[in-house]
């Protein structure tokens, strides 16, 4: 496999599982410095342990998105070797279905938190790195359901058009520093939630998606590392639907 960030350090949020561990593993497997970061060591660890396996260099911070001296500190830790290049913004929180007229203050506080603040707080921080040495690439982790409306999940699509406003926003503040801002907005992906449904209740979910499936977390990951790599150099501020044709109107 190609070595294409060889040199260049990365820094993942919500690095132990899922789309952020495939991310993780992608980007060291092509060269790069991989700094994961989450609330849960056990995971992060297991992270850790699969990308020395392949070969590649990786090391972990434990770190909560909604506080910001954490965030600042996983940035500083990524930064290490006085760079930080790459960073792809993925901790999230999806909650439960709840119609809107039952909806909890409690889960909508938290997605605020944690997809809201918690990207906001994770840019400013690779921002205010990347300005300063005049390059960098960033994904943010957004969600189909930031481009459509999802019954009985009022919050969690709102929050995800959220992340797709800062984005675009935010890319166009760091263009002039040389510095590529872009989205990913998945369909479902295979986790383990979606591994114990029932099979009626998993082929509903499926038909859901024109291709007729759920993504594999290394398919969201492949968009990512797209997205972070030169072969995107010309794109800035997209969010790019990786969904199965889900979002087609």
């Amino acid at each position: 496999m190609t070595q294409q960030f060889a040199g260049k350090t990365a820094l993942v949020t919500g690095g132990g599982t899922g789309i952020g561990r495939a991310s993780a593993l992608a980007l060291a497997s092509r060269g790069a410095v991989v700094t994961v970061a989450g609330r849960t060591e056990t995971t992060l660890k297991e992270t850790v342990r699969l990308i020395d396996a392949a070969g590649g260099t990786a090391r972990y911070v434990i770190a909560d998105v909604t506080d910001e001296a954490q965030v600042e500190l996983a940035v500083e830790a990524a930064a290490e070797d006085g760079r930080l290049d790459l960073a792809l913004n993925n901790a999230g929180y999806d909650g439960e279905y709840q119609l809107t007229t039952e909806y909890s203050t409690a889960m909508l506080n938290r997605m605020l938190d944690i997809n809201v603040r918690g990207m906001l707080w994770s840019m400013k921080y690779e921002l205010r790195k990347m300005i300063g040495q005049g390059s960098g690439a960033i994904v943010n982790m957004a969600s189909g359901a930031g481009l459509v409306g999802v019954p009985g999940f009022t919050g969690y699509t709102a929050t995800k058009a959220a992340d797709i406003a800062m984005t675009r926003s935010s890319a166009l503040e760091a263009a002039p520093h040389g510095i590529r801002i872009n989205a990913v907005a998945p369909g479902l992906v295979e986790t383990e939630l979606i591994a114990a449904l029932d099979p009626d209740h998993r082929e509903a979910l499926s038909s859901a998606h024109p291709l007729g499936r759920i993504a594999r977390p290394e398919e969201i990951a492949d968009a990512v590392v797209w997205l972070l790599s030169d072969n995107a150099s010309f794109i800035t501020g997209v969010a790019l639907p990786v969904d199965g044709g889900y979002s087609v109107p």
